[in-house]
């Protein structure tokens, strides 16, 4: 991380997620929104509206599409997830296009029964309107009696509870921003996506470079990016980043490695690494930072055991009763280790952070016990709270 600068600019937030190459998205607001917080842990106290913008107005250089889950990445980087959406349909075979094989692949995660055709139709709708959300297509289909008819026409038959609703609705447009037909040009104030037809989101030279470059080049390019982003790492966290496969990923770890980019170190007790050229080697890391539990910095749990020595699991998607270290625990990086894990919540209504649950690892010295409550201080100053407060 580099040092925190005293202002926080657009040119900041954007050479930032440059480095990180993606910033997952989660709809989680019991803190703040996913996106936010890997900002402000590297650099400290900003506007979020100036990544607001940054994603909802031209130039619009970052931009929301499917990467390591739903994320924001450069705008420039766009094509370079082509292959894995066509990867997603499993090449054409059978006089069949990749983008109908992802089709039945998507229905059959879903375990629904959609008609391909309805997702043309409501392709050629945004087409018609973009940028739209799903709930203003929805009001559109509506007011369109022949797009009803031709819908209810070619719509497979559901099971009683589904139907042509707004649920499916949203089926079928996220099943075309999965696929790369359909880019996000944004969110509103009710954190509702807006979504537009690539060819007017994107450059006519990324649009090019999405049809033109090979499968190698892209996973060149994407494990370069991850591999810059985390320093040093096994060859699984750097397949983990992008969701690459691993026989993707061992080419281009050659081939950086033959550019002298990588370079093959052993980490004591850990066994076999990579270690990027641009990886800063300081004696000692002066840091203080609360990590997002969607932070690309803990994305690979194993990574994250094996480094830092911190068996992590986020609680909201464990019942009440097994949740060890509570609902939403961020870890805190003092120096160059993770040394507690801070379970927190925003409670706007009465201007407080609250502190639900706090774990300290057996690292953690006198020094950085005391370094969690100006740290805290800080995230509650950008937050707009007024206080913090321990209910534990």
């Amino acid at each position: 991380m580099d040092p925190r600068p005293t202002t926080v600019t657009t040119r900041q937030l954007t050479r930032l997620c440059e480095r990180l190459g993606v910033v997952q998205v989660d709809s989680v607001n019991v803190l703040s929104r996913a996106q936010y917080l890997p900002f402000f842990s590297r650099l400290g106290s900003y506007d979020r509206g100036l990544l607001d913008a940054m994603r909802d107005r031209d130039p619009r250089p970052i931009l929301e599409t499917w990467a390591h889950e739903a994320s924001l990445v450069p705008r420039d980087n766009w094509h370079l997830f082509n292959h894995a959406r066509k990867r997603a349909g499993g090449g054409e075979a059978d006089g069949k296009s990749w983008v109908d094989r992802a089709f039945e692949r998507w229905n059959a995660s879903i375990g629904c029964n959609l008609n391909r055709d309805v997702t043309d139709l409501v392709l050629e709708a945004v087409r018609s309107s973009g940028p739209v959300t799903v709930r203003e297509l929805q009001e559109l289909l509506q007011h369109d009696q022949d797009l009803q008819s031709k819908l209810r026409q070619t719509a497979a038959p559901q099971a009683e509870s589904w139907g042509w609703n707004w649920g499916e609705l949203k089926t079928v447009i996220e099943f075309l921003f999965w696929s790369g037909q359909l880019c996000g040009t944004g969110r509103n104030s009710q954190f509702e996506r807006s979504y537009d037809v690539p060819d007017r989101v994107l450059s006519p030279a990324t649009l090019k470079a999405a049809s033109e470059i090979s499968l190698a080049e892209a996973n060149l390019e994407l494990v370069g990016i991850a591999s810059r982003a985390l320093g040093i790492a096994t060859r699984q966290s750097l397949a983990d980043y992008f969701r690459l496969r691993l026989r993707d990923v061992d080419p281009a770890i050659t081939a950086l490695i033959a550019a002298g980019e990588l370079e093959r170190v052993e980490v004591q007790g850990l066994g076999p690494h990579l270690l990027h050229a641009t990886a800063r080697k300081p004696r000692k890391a002066e840091l203080r930072t609360l990590i997002s539990p969607f932070d690309s910095l803990i994305w690979h749990r194993d990574r994250t055991e094996q480094l830092f020595n911190m068996r992590y699991r986020i609680g909201i998607y464990t019942p009440k009763a097994k949740r060890v270290h509570g609902y939403y625990p961020l870890p805190f990086l003092y120096g160059d280790e993770l040394v507690g894990r801070v379970d927190l919540k925003a409670d706007r209504g009465s201007g407080t952070l609250l502190v639900k649950q706090l774990t300290w690892e057996s690292n953690a010295t006198a020094a950085a016990r005391a370094a969690l409550a100006p740290t805290l201080a800080e995230m509650a100053e950008w937050l707009q709270l007024d206080r913090v407060v321990h209910t534990s």
